[in-house]
């Protein structure tokens, strides 16, 4: 496969991770839809890191990975919260902080 058909599916998930991320009201839904738009971008720097023959892609990508586990742990910690407080996953019912 060439650099093409990689950036055609690092476009296509990040594109089903942003109308996901539109469209779903689930709070545990809406990370797994930026977690997919994550792994897109991941993608995308490991194709070109790999066409151009550089480590720096790879490097990023470490660093998305660290920033995405980080992401991970707090928003479901906030989710966690939100739940316990409202008993609802809805990210309608999450608009204001006040319980």
């Amino acid at each position: 496969m060439d650099l093409l058909h990689y950036l055609i599916l690092s476009m296509l998930l990040f594109t089903v991770g942003a109308v996901g991320f539109i469209i779903k009201k689930n709070i545990i839904s809406m990370f797994l839809c930026v977690e997919l738009m994550l792994n897109a971008v991941n993608l995308s720097f490991i194709a070109f890191s790999s066409f151009l023959n550089q480590v720096d892609g790879q490097i990023i990508v470490f660093f998305v990975m660290v920033i995405a586990a980080v992401e991970a742990a707090v928003g479901l910690a906030i989710t966690i919260v939100l739940y316990r407080n409202r008993n609802t996953l809805n990210a309608d019912d999450a608009d204001t902080m006040k319980w």
